[in-house]
């Protein structure tokens, strides 16, 4: 279990939901070890840690065992550690509170001028 690559590690570990998107995230620079990207093909060992960007969120993992294999959500935390500081969690969360557009339930679909109004003040 040496030589365990770390688009396969990110995969097993339930970071990405499919090693191909693991491994495009790594060409793409938004896996980084020291502050330096990593190409998909780095072997990992225990005990590095790897900063992450995934879907405007800035993680932050140690890897605490190596496995080859996908494992389910419970066990993930036998073999990684989360070192992401809780004030991203709670950003993260503020933007999904404040992502959507809230309207009265029965108040129908949002007429021409509405929709207008609506763009208007989102994007300007």
């Amino acid at each position: 279990m040496s030589d365990i690559r770390i688009d396969k590690y990110l995969w097993a570990v339930r970071l990405f939901k499919t090693r191909s998107i693991a491994t495009e995230a790594c060409r793409a620079g938004r896996v980084k070890m020291n502050g330096l990207p990593i190409k998909p093909s780095h072997e990992i060992n225990v005990g590095e840690i790897y900063e992450l960007n995934i879907d405007q969120t800035h993680r932050t993992v140690q890897v605490k065992e190596l496995l080859g294999n996908r494992v389910g959500a419970k066990l993930v935390e036998n073999y990684l550690i989360d070192l992401t500081p809780a004030e991203e969690y709670e950003r993260i969360q503020m933007a999904r509170q404040y992502s959507f557009e809230k309207r009265d339930r029965g108040a129908g679909r949002p007429t021409k001028r509405d929709r207008r109004e609506i763009e208007e003040f989102k994007y300007k």
